[in-house]
């Protein structure tokens, strides 16, 4: 299997991953099908799988260019690292304050005050868990690296059962997001100030991307066998039959990232890429797989213009409603509530897919 075929498969696996994203997040009205909505406390949607699979897919990625950082210096590798991890988190940064201003009550423009911004976030997430779990590979190397990422997983369990319980209001996370960061600064998407993302669960996000890395790694060792594949797909399972059980003590659950829920989608993760390897790589089926490539070409863009033109929708007023609103109300209600719902966040994917087309037909990849 050749380097160019697995950053084929690759890239597949993280184009399907925010082909995805970009259909959950951005669905015509609330009334979208039950699989495209994330569960709402306790337990697991296909929709759960998709953060969790972006940071398997960095972990993935970062196991193809650790063999160049062999030729560099520690203060390259340092700078990299450090300048990347910056960079992708201010990016998540913006992207909440963006457009850095709002309408007052009498509909005069006003700065969006810095002190209302919400600090943490997904490509913050994947920021610090690339950053902290590059450090670590780097330093530790691959074996103790998963040892830690064991160790944080449990860690992390005896913080949430010690210092709080595992409702929303309750958790340990929260209580610590507070203190740390008050409450303007989180997400109230849950009718609550409540943040996903925040900084203690980031401790087990951590494990997805040592995770991928590992994964990556076996793959360039092992992935030119069928031996190599099933073991894979065997480990994908085993994970996830883990997690099965620890769900009975920690449950899975995306909002809290519970322990649990690092070894279910860790798992799930390495059996979807093993059947993608397969069928890619073994059947050299390659037949409509360009589709995800270009957007796994360039998915930190794709999805940072998916967020941004939503925005700008829902700014854009067309009489008493935003674009947004007008668009699926005068285009895609007529295919009722939930077809409705699909075909337009199916399109408003597409949209986003075709700038990802272009850029791939002019070479253009931007890498941060």
């Amino acid at each position: 299997m050749s380097s160019s075929q697995r950053f084929q498969a690759l890239d597949v696996f993280r184009g399907m991953t925010i082909c995805f994203m970009i259909i959950v997040n951005t669905p015509g009205n609330d009334m979208s099908f039950s699989p495209l909505h994330h569960a709402k406390w306790n337990g697991f949607t296909p929709t759960d799988l998709v953060f969790p699979s972006f940071l398997f897919a960095v972990g993935n990625a970062l196991s193809f260019v650790m063999s160049k950082w062999d030729t560099k210096t520690q203060a390259e590798v340092l700078t990299k690292i450090f300048k990347r991890t910056a960079l992708i988190f201010l990016l998540g940064y913006l992207m909440y304050w963006f457009p850095f201003f709002r309408l007052d009550e009498t509909g005069h423009i006003i700065a969006a005050p810095i002190s209302n911004t919400r600090i943490l976030g997904v490509l913050q997430r994947i920021a610090l868990c690339y950053g902290i779990a590059a450090l670590m590979i780097y330093y530790l190397k691959p074996r103790l690296s998963v040892i830690i990422s064991v160790v944080l997983l449990f860690v992390y369990w005896i913080i949430m059962y010690a210092f709080g319980d595992y409702t929303l209001e309750g958790n340990a996370g929260l209580k610590f997001d507070l203190w740390l960061m008050g409450e303007k600064h989180l997400y109230h998407g849950e009718g609550i100030a409540f943040d996903p993302e925040g900084w203690l669960s980031t401790m087990p996000a951590i494990g997805n991307v040592i995770g991928g890395y590992i994964a990556g790694k076996f793959i360039q060792q092992k992935g030119k066998s069928y031996e190599g594949l099933a073991k894979l797909l065997l480990t994908g399972f085993a994970l996830f039959a883990i997690a099965y059980f620890w769900n009975l003590s920690f449950p899975i659950n995306k909002k809290l990232w519970t322990s649990s829920f690092v070894l279910h989608t860790v798992g799930l993760d390495c059996m979807i890429l093993a059947a993608i390897i397969y069928v890619i790589d073994f059947l050299h089926k390659t037949k409509g797989v360009y589709f995800f490539e270009v957007v796994g070409k360039n998915p930190l863009t794709i999805y940072l213009l998916s967020e941004l033109l939503a925005t700008v929708l829902y700014m854009i007023k067309v009489g008493d409603k935003n674009l947004f609103e007008w668009i699926y109300d005068n285009i895609f209600s007529y295919a009722g509530d939930y077809f409705g719902s699909l075909a337009f966040s199916v399109t408003y994917m597409l949209v986003c897919w075709s700038v990802g087309y272009f850029m791939d037909k002019k070479k253009i990849y931007i890498r941060v």
